[in-house]
């Protein structure tokens, strides 16, 4: 037998994967094959002309896609984001296999870390999560978290941005109740990054927007993906499929709905201006059919997105999935259960942004102590996903000519070289039961509250300039004046 010598620079991560290359390419055709058949309704009146200049073909407000434009627009979307932080560092490599994590948005409520009270979400709850954020060395990036009910409706988004700003230097992810307010936080972020030009190089916020399943395109979101065109911020444009509800009932139906409504946002993004950037993905779940709730901890949504990893990895465009999230009410074993496998298949998927850690009731809640949580499994599953080094070093075999037959390695230089390269938990408990019940017989609920409590008391976000604060409450004051006189 011949034995071939390792190559020591060819190492392997380890990935996931539903499907075969052919299987995908069905996908897509059959996708294809809706948007030229079905076609979808598009509400907003520059976006349809774009089409029909382009050469799709319109009956009423439906838009018959042909597949030319879908391989164009796939032909000048990047393949590669780089977002920044405040600082205009350059730290989101949104490309290949590069996998970052970070919250969800605009939960309605949030369980107060001190009372344990579900309550409804403030600005205050937006500051507190960014804080932790912040502080959580897993996390990469922000959304708001909460929504600011206890501001003005109409520029509750612009109060999040501010929220976020102010408290932390890692790039964010925004939503927008509509155009103007879109404008509104392209303008903060311009104010920070020091103008729009700079913006444009070193993109500091991206934009969650959605279609509505089946297959429309809405006024205002439609309108959002056209402002972000045009100024060069990423636009983050995904469905929200609900298999058995607004999507088929089959996986592979809901996917090729999804994968339709994906890429014809793509083709009119794309016709407004080449090479603006574009983020692929989307929320692929179930409606449960006893309750018609949306699930968030569900198998077919988490396998979805691997596919969804896969079909970006085709068309080379960056991802943006889901992991961390729960269908639970409260932090409990079930939330633990859905967080660590939803973070466990999207950091093994290759997905690049990956959102909604920490949510608890499919999507309407939101605790601190679930942030803490997820931070040490996003640790652990990073570990998993950096697979295997093989060297002389790894190998070992010195060593274990050193220690020999019924020796042991605890003494042994080797063991304490390496033995940092395993991974050490901060707050699982791996220590005995008597040490464990003398030290007060804590939970992982109860160390995970006190490590956001303790975040809360001492840690300091590196502050943002006051000119720029001052700038960012000026807009927010225009466009409340703005609102109250219509």
């Amino acid at each position: 037998m011949e034995v071939k010598k390792v190559n020591f620079l060819a190492q392997a991560t380890p990935t996931l994967s539903f499907m075969s290359p052919d299987q995908l390419y069905e996908l897509h055709l059959a996708t294809l094959e809706v948007l030229e058949r079905v076609g979808v309704r598009v509400d907003e009146d520059e976006a349809l002309d774009l089409l029909k200049q382009a050469g799709a073909f319109i009956e009423g407000r439906v838009a018959k896609i042909p597949a030319y434009l879908v391989t164009a627009a796939l032909q000048t979307a990047p393949e590669r984001i780089v977002m920044c932080n405040r600082k205009g560092e350059r730290t989101l490599f949104l490309e290949a296999n590069m996998t970052y994590f970070g919250p969800g948005s605009d939960l309605p409520f949030t369980i107060d870390v001190n009372t344990g009270e579900r309550r409804i979400s403030t600005k205050q709850d937006v500051v507190n999560a960014t804080k932790v954020v912040d502080a959580l060395p897993n996390f990469d990036f922000m959304m708001s978290f909460a929504i600011a009910q206890d501001t003005p409706a109409s520029v509750s988004d612009l109060h999040q941005l501010e929220a976020m700003v102010n408290n932390t230097t890692k790039p964010i992810v925004v939503t927008a109740h509509h155009r103007q307010s879109m404008l509104d936080q392209i303008e903060m972020a311009a104010a920070i990054m020091g103008g729009y030009a700079e913006l444009r190089k070193k993109p500091l916020i991206a934009c969650y927007d959605e279609p509505i399943c089946p297959l429309t395109h809405t006024i205002e979101g439609t309108q959002k993906l056209l402002v972000l065109a045009e100024y060069g911020v990423p636009a983050i444009y995904v469905p929200g499929m609900l298999g058995g509800g607004s999507a088929p009932v089959t996986q592979v139906g809901t996917m090729v709905q999804g994968n339709a409504e994906l890429l014809s946002g793509l083709v009119i993004h794309q016709l407004k201006a080449k090479g603006a950037p574009f983020i692929y993905g989307g929320c692929p779940s179930i409606m449960d059919q006893r309750t018609t709730n949306v699930c968030y901890g569900n198998p077919e949504w988490h396998m979805n997105a691997v596919v969804w990893s896969q079909m970006a990895r085709m068309y080379r465009l960056p991802i943006y999935s889901t992991g961390g999230c729960s269908d639970s009410l409260v932090f409990d074993q079930q939330a633990g259960i859905e967080e660590a496998y939803s973070l466990l298949l999207a950091q093994l998927s290759g997905a690049n942004l990956i959102h909604d850690v920490g949510y608890l009731e499919s999507g309407l809640t939101g605790s601190l102590e679930t942030l803490v949580s997820c931070d040490e499994i996003i640790s652990m599953v990073r570990h998993i996903g950096r697979g295997y080094e093989i060297n002389k070093e790894t190998l070992a075999i010195d060593a274990i000519e050193r220690v020999g037959p019924g020796g042991n390695y605890m003494m042994d230089q080797h063991t304490f070289d390496h033995y940092k390269e395993l991974w050490w938990p901060e707050l699982l408990n791996r220590g005995r039961y008597d040490d464990w019940k003398a030290a007060g017989s804590k939970t992982l609920k109860d160390k995970c509250n006190a490590k956001a409590k303790r975040i809360l008391e001492d840690h300091t976000p590196e502050p943002l300039d006051k000119g720029i604060q001052q700038k960012l409450s000026e807009v927010i004051a225009k466009a409340t004046a703005r609102n109250e006189g219509r």
